[in-house]
């Protein structure tokens, strides 16, 4: 294996210099990904504390001195196993609500799908870590601005393909769910609750986001007619 990994860039460097660096380049994205796909499990499964580098570096069949060359520490890596884990839950969670055709329902299947994964109690420990260690804050972030911006994006575009009226801008509805699921998913975690009683409460405390366009329309109405109304006495 560690002959392979000298190797391949040893012959590249005979030819185009460019060709080389990215070679390299290519394979220290691979390694890094690798050590991110084995250590993700190891430490939802034992915590930071019960997961030695030896055990991520035998599950990736890599050396120990690969994850310190790439994330310098244990910790540093359980944050960006922790900060990507978020990431890939919030592309499932807004690839499972694409179907919905209302807002109750689009709402229904982000909070579904957010509560039925551990990845935001994964995200909690990174941010209690980082509170210790603030040479980790700025990847949880950018994690964070990201995580916000992306479910802004998605919103916005739900809502002008379904023609819904929002109740709060997207940047703001983003914000408020994402607030909204990490302290509920973290008390139901700590009270021992079941996804299905955490979907719920996150639907109570969400409450309506926004209104479809026949509701729309219909609130129109009669708020046209209590005005007409209000003026005619």
């Amino acid at each position: 294996m560690a002959g392979e990994s000298v190797q391949a860039p040893f012959e590249a460097s005979t030819g185009d210099p460019k060709h080389a660096a990215r070679a390299t380049r290519s394979a220290g994205r691979k390694m890094r990904s690798l050590l991110l796909d084995a250590a993700s499990p190891l430490f939802r499964e034992r915590g930071l504390s019960g997961t030695a580098i030896t055990d991520i570096a035998a599950a990736a069949d890599a050396f120990p001195s690969q994850i310190t060359y790439y994330f310098r520490t244990k910790e540093a890596l359980f944050v960006e196993c922790a900060c990507r884990e978020l990431l890939y839950l919030a592309r499932a969670t807004e690839q499972a609500a694409l179907k919905a055709r209302t807002p109750r329902d689009y709402t229904h299947a982000l909070a579904q799908t957010v509560t039925a994964s551990d990845s935001v109690a994964f995200f909690a420990e990174a941010l209690t870590l980082t509170r210790r260690r603030q040479d980790l804050a700025p990847l949880v972030e950018r994690t964070i601005e990201r995580l916000h911006g992306e479910g802004a994006r998605a919103y916005a575009s739900q809502v002008a393909r379904h023609g819904w009226r929002s109740l709060r801008a997207p940047d703001e509805s983003s914000r408020r769910f994402w607030a909204v699921a990490i302290g509920i998913i973290l008390e139901g975690y700590a009270m021992g609750r079941s996804p299905e009683a955490l979907c719920a409460e996150m639907l109570r405390v969400l409450g309506e986001q926004a209104k479809s366009t026949g509701e729309a329309t219909r609130l129109r109405l009669v708020d046209d007619a209590a005005s007409n109304s209000n003026e005619e006495g």
